[in-house]
C-alpha cells in the first residue's frame, strides 16, 4: 500500500512554496501523532428513483442489523461490506417535488425543477466547506450516454455554492484528465493542456480588462464570469506545484478515452478519475450523477438497449433492466471502497474515515411526489455513523435531516439544514440530526 503520510506531507511542503495556508488541507500538515482525522464525502446520485425493494432484504420491515441478512440481488455486490452498510428508508423530500427530477433540490433539499437556478448552496458543497481544504475544494461528474457526454461536456443540475450559483460537472473524462493532470503528461495531451493554460490565461485578462468599462450592475455580473476563469487558472497553478505526487496516482489514459465502444467506458474512466482526485488528495468532495441530475441516461455496455426517460417508466424490483444497473452502481461503489481501503491513512485507512451517500435524485422512482427517498450509506464516517443496519423511519422527516446528520458528523453545530421554522413546521417533526443514524 502507498504511505499516503509521507508523500502527502511532501506535496503540502511543496504546496507551501507557492500557495498561502488557506489553500493546504489542514490534516497534511499535522503530525504523526495528531489526533485530528481528515474526513471525506462521497455523493452517488441515480437518477430515475431508488426503489427501496431494491436495496432492503426481503422480509426485513423494521430496524434491525444486517449481520445475517442476504442483500438483494440489485446490490449483492456489496454482501461483503454489510458492516460498513447503512440501509435508511422512510425519509421524504415532499418539499422538493421531485417529479422526473428534484435536480438541485436533490442535494439541498429545496423545491427544485428542470431549468430552475438553485435557490441555495447544497449539502456537498457545504461539506467541502467544512472539511479540510484541499487543493481542489469540491469535485463533480456526470455520466450519461456518449452524445450527451460529447456535445454537453459540462453541466449543471446538482450542485450549488448558493443561490443561482451552479457547480459544473464534468463529462468528457478527456477534458477532466487535462484538467487534473495535463501538467504531468506528455505528447499531445501536455500540447494540449499548455495550448488551453495560454488560451484561459489570455482570456482571464481580456475578461477582467473589458469588464471594467461596463455599467456598476453588469459588471457584477460579468465578474462572476471572470472569477470562473480566475479559479481554472488558479487550480491548474496549484496543481502544477505538486506534479511528483499526482504521478503517483495520475490514472493510465487508454483507449476507453479516445476511443469509447459504450458509454460505460467513459462511465468507468471518470469513476477512475474520481478516485484517484481523493486518494491523491487533491480533494475530498466528490459528486457523482449518474444520469446526470436529467431523465437521460445511458448503459448499453450492459446490453441494455433502452436508455433515457423510458427506463424511469419500468418498475425496477425484478426488473433484469434496473438489476443490471444497480449491479453497475454496486459494483462502482466497491471500486471506491477498496481504493480508499488500500491507503494508509492514520491509524487506519482512507476508507475509516470516509462516508459514501448512495441515493437518486428524485426519491423512489420516476414520477414521484418524494414521499419516500431512500438512502444507503457506505462508511462510517470516523466512527460518527452507524454502520451494519437498516433503519426504517416513518416518513415524517425530510432528507434535510439527513443533510444536518452529515454536518454534525463533520462537525459542524447546526441543527438544520436549508429548512427555516415555517417550512419545517410544515415538513419536519423534530430538529437537529436524525438520531438513529448518529453514534
Amino acid at each position: 500500500m502507498l504511505n499516503r503520510r509521507n508523500m502527502l506531507r511532501t506535496m503540502a511542503a511543496g504546496v507551501g512554496a507557492a500557495c498561502t495556508s488557506s489553500l493546504l488541507p489542514q490534516h497534511l500538515l499535522a503530525s504523526p501523532t495528531s489526533k485530528t482525522t481528515p474526513k471525506r464525502v462521497i455523493f452517488f446520485m441515480q437518477n430515475q428513483g431508488f426503489d427501496p425493494k431494491t436495496c432492503i432484504p426481503e422480509g426485513m420491515s423494521s430496524s434491525s442489523s444486517l449481520a445475517k441478512a442476504k442483500l438483494p440481488e440489485p446490490i449483492k455486490a456489496l454482501e461483503p461490506y454489510k458492516e460498513r452498510l447503512h440501509i435508511i428508508n422512510g425519509l421524504h423530500g415532499l418539499h422538493t417535488s421531485p417529479s422526473h427530477s428534484a435536480f438541485f433540490g436533490a442535494l439541498g433539499g429545496y423545491r427544485g425543477s428542470d431549468g430552475v437556478p438553485p435557490s441555495a448552496s447544497t449539502i456537498d458543497y457545504e461539506l467541502s466547506k467544512v472539511l479540510p481544504k484541499t487543493l481542489l475544494p469540491h469535485l463533480c461528474i456526470g455520466m450519461d450516454s456518449i452524445e450527451n457526454m460529447t456535445t454537453k461536456p459540462t453541466i449543471a443540475t446538482l450542485s450549488a455554492s448558493g443561490a443561482g450559483q451552479p457547480i459544473f460537472m464534468h463529462s468528457n473524462p478527456n477534458h477532466l484528465y487535462q484538467m487534473l493532470y495535463g501538467g504531468i503528461s506528455t505528447g499531445d495531451i501536455r500540447l494540449q493542456h499548455e495550448a488551453k493554460s495560454n488560451m484561459l490565461n489570455q482570456i482571464e485578462k481580456l475578461a477582467a480588462a473589458k469588464g471594467q468599462s461596463l455599467p456598476t450592475a453588469d459588471r457584477q455580473r460579468y465578474n462572476q464570469y471572470v472569477r470562473g476563469f480566475e479559479n481554472v487558472n488558479g487550480l491548474r497553478d496549484r496543481l502544477d506545484t505538486v506534479s511528483d505526487h499526482l504521478r503517483k496516482f495520475a490514472p493510465k489514459v487508454d483507449e476507453r478515452y479516445t476511443k469509447p465502444e459504450f458509454e460505460t467506458d467513459w462511465h468507468d474512466v471518470l469513476l477512475d478519475l474520481g478516485i484517484s482526485a481523493l486518494t491523491s488528495g487533491i480533494t475530498n468532495t466528490l459528486t457523482i450523477g449518474s444520469g446526470r441530475g436529467e431523465i437521460f441516461g445511458a448503459w448499453k455496455g450492459l446490453g441494455i438497449e433502452q436508455q433515457g426517460h423510458n427506463l424511469g417508466h419500468m418498475e425496477q424490483p425484478d426488473n433484469p433492466i434496473w438489476i443490471k444497473i444497480r449491479q453497475y452502481n454496486s459494483r462502482m461503489l466497491v471500486r471506491i471502497m477498496e481504493a480508499l481501503e488500500s491507503v494508509p491513512e492514520g491509524s487506519g485507512t482512507m476508507m475509516d474515515n470516509t462516508v459514501i451517500v448512495y441515493t437518486s435524485n428524485n426519491a423512489d422512482k420516476q414520477h414521484t411526489n418524494g414521499a419516500n427517498w431512500p438512502v444507503m450509506l457506505l462508511g462510517n464516517f470516523d466512527g460518527t455513523l452507524k454502520t451494519g443496519c437498516f433503519t426504517q423511519l416513518n416518513h415524517k422527516r425530510p432528507i434535510n435531516a439527513l443533510y444536518t446528520s452529515l454536518l454534525r458528523a463533520a462537525g459542524q453545530n447546526v441543527d438544520r439544514f436549508n429548512m427555516n421554522d415555517k417550512l419545517a413546521r410544515k415538513y419536519d417533526t423534530a430538529t437537529g440530526p436524525l438520531k438513529e443514524i448518529m453514534t
